[in-house]
């Protein structure tokens, strides 16, 4: 009898570790399937705002209406319409549109940039300012995250901006590869050869495995030699400043 109950109970511990096995398996496939379809979905929705992106200015405010009426939380939607309205003078809606952008991705560098840049085209210099200062302390302790914030503002032709992002991610990351080189080829949009070559020099110095790179130093009369193979230790250099996007600020 005493084995009976002994194996009635081993059998109870089998059947509950069978059970936990396979609700933990089905958890994790839950997980995997979702986490496959929202890639997807990112990848879909980066695709189409490319396409809307292209398209006339009257068609894109439509395209871009109706695809935050699938998904309003979508905060590349509502950037894009904001620059849809800041370019035809709709100062409140551009910032409405800013506003949501950033209530669903805060670090939208991209968003913070154009809302400074709409504030200074619509005259409030003192709130551009402020504004400016509040995104830029946001990023002070992330050499990746002043870096974005950096080439956001010189989208928005705010180079005082720009450059001040720029040196705060050098000064948090002096041997950055990545940041001198975007420091190069901002000094070649403004066709400053001397410091252009200065920058994209010491982007090369610290990761001599970039052919963009020594293509730009050659055609400013340059001479360099790219290596065989990479050298893993340059790359080390630049991990500080290939932090991911999503870091908590």
């Amino acid at each position: 009898m005493a084995r009976e109950v002994k194996s009635k109970k081993l059998n109870a511990r089998v059947f509950a570790f069978d059970c936990c096995s396979v609700l933990s398996a089905l958890v994790y496939l839950f997980l995997c399937a979702a986490l496959l379809v929202g890639c997807n979905n990112s990848a879909s929705n980066r695709a189409e705002l490319d396409r809307i992106r292209e398209t006339p200015a009257a068609q894109r405010k439509a395209e871009l209406l109706k695809l935050l009426d699938r998904k309003f939380e979508n905060p590349d939607a509502h950037f894009e319409l904001g620059r849809v309205y800041q370019a035809e003078g709709l100062w409140s809606k551009a910032e409405q549109r800013y506003n949501w952008a950033l209530s669903f991705d805060p670090a939208h560098r991209e968003a913070q940039a154009a809302m400074v840049k709409l504030f200074l085209e619509s005259g409030d210099t003192a709130k551009s300012r402020t504004y400016a200062d509040i995104y830029m302390n946001q990023v002070a302790g992330s050499p990746s995250q002043a870096l974005r914030l950096g080439v956001a503002f010189q989208e928005q032709q705010l180079d005082e901006y720009a450059l001040a992002c720029y040196q705060k991610a050098l000064d948090l990351a002096p041997n950055s590869a990545k940041i001198y080189k975007q420091m190069g080829y901002y000094y070649l949009s403004k066709n400053d050869k001397a410091r252009a070559t200065e920058y994209l020099s010491r982007s090369f110095q610290f990761d001599p495995n970039q052919p963009e790179v020594a293509g730009e130093l050659g055609r400013l009369g340059v001479e360099v030699r790219i290596p065989q193979r990479a050298n893993a230790n340059t790359k080390k250099t630049d991990n500080i400043a290939e932090q991911s996007e999503t870091e908590t600020q």
